[in-house]
């Protein structure tokens, strides 16, 4: 028995302007669902369902499904495909742009988010997500698989970063597996990865203002091979930071999340709450540098439903 989806689709094939990458591997697909577990009840959000190889076996499971798609070729086929299903809905839209906190509070229930996420906007659309995290109870993503390491990243290795803090800060991060690029048709130059981020339902170490904490971060990470002496020059003295624990001789990767958060609660409890050359932006839409990210690859795998 194959173990590969046919390429016969009712919905339209792949763009390579898009750079588009289709998911085939029945196992693969299967693995992915018991990994999310749908079940009865569950408010389910699918981020960019591609041609429905995820859609299907979700709708199968948990019985109803809500859907963003930014790709209007996409919906018409959807739309025929699912026809049979009458809580299947599908939020034509930029899932950067949609209000999750606003679908939650329709009827109370927190969403469980789950998608095969563009590449090039991974990080921003998990920021945007985590800025509504009151209302998310769990996320399910196939990234970049140098992403995910980066966002399982421990202290004091070479994927330790920015990205890391800020998502750890707000999340238990789990790299699942790994997917290899020959699941995909036609495959994409690098693996890919799912990981499940979960927000805490109380921060273990809260920061006493989030926008200057991730002000912090960013300052802290502006030069990894600086020391702190050096990157937070002009924003904390190097007595507050031994006073704090911290030596002023490491270097960015080597922090804690509860140490950064301990650098900034003492900023504002002394009243700074600049940390030089930032703009206090929010965690929504918070973009990242590429030494936090790494290079973003232009091949973004979607789904294709198998048939």
């Amino acid at each position: 028995m194959s173990t590969r989806s046919s390429d016969r689709s009712p919905l339209p094939r792949a763009r390579k302007r898009f750079g588009q990458n289709f998911l085939q591997d029945l196992g693969v697909i299967s693995r992915i669902v018991r990994a999310i577990g749908p079940r009865a009840g569950d408010r389910l959000v699918e981020i960019g369902p591609g041609q429905g190889a995820l859609t299907g076996p979700i709708l199968e499971a948990n019985g109803a499904l809500e859907v963003i798609e930014l790709d209007r070729d996409l919906i018409p086929g959807l739309r025929v495909q699912f026809y049979d299903y009458p809580d299947f809905t599908i939020h034509e839209g930029d899932a950067l742009k949609f209000d999750f906190q606003a679908l939650s509070q329709q009827d109370g229930r927190p969403l469980r988010v789950v998608g095969n996420l563009p590449y090039n906007i991974s990080t921003p659309l998990i920021f945007h997500l985590l800025a509504a995290r009151g209302a998310i109870t769990d996320m399910h993503f196939m990234l970049q698989k140098e992403v995910v390491e980066r966002l399982a990243a421990e202290p004091g290795g070479t994927n330790w970063g920015r990205l890391s803090v800020m998502t750890q800060y707000h999340c238990e991060v789990e790299s699942l597996f790994v997917v290899s690029p020959d699941a995909f048709v036609p495959q994409p130059k690098v693996d890919s990865a799912i990981v499940r981020l979960t927000p805490f339902a109380e921060l273990p170490s809260p920061a006493n203002d989030e926008a200057h904490f991730s002000d912090v971060v960013r300052q802290a990470f502006g030069q990894r091979r600086k020391t702190l002496r050096n990157n937070l020059k002009g924003v904390i003295e190097v007595e507050a930071l031994e006073a704090l624990g911290i030596d002023p001789g490491r270097r960015p990767q080597t922090l804690r999340v509860d140490e950064l958060v301990a650098i900034s609660n003492y900023l504002t409890s002394a009243g700074a709450t600049d940390a030089d050359s930032t703009d206090g932006d929010s965690m929504d839409g918070d973009s990242m540098d590429a030494d936090s990210m790494g290079d973003a690859s232009t091949d973004s795998p979607v789904t294709r439903k198998p048939s």
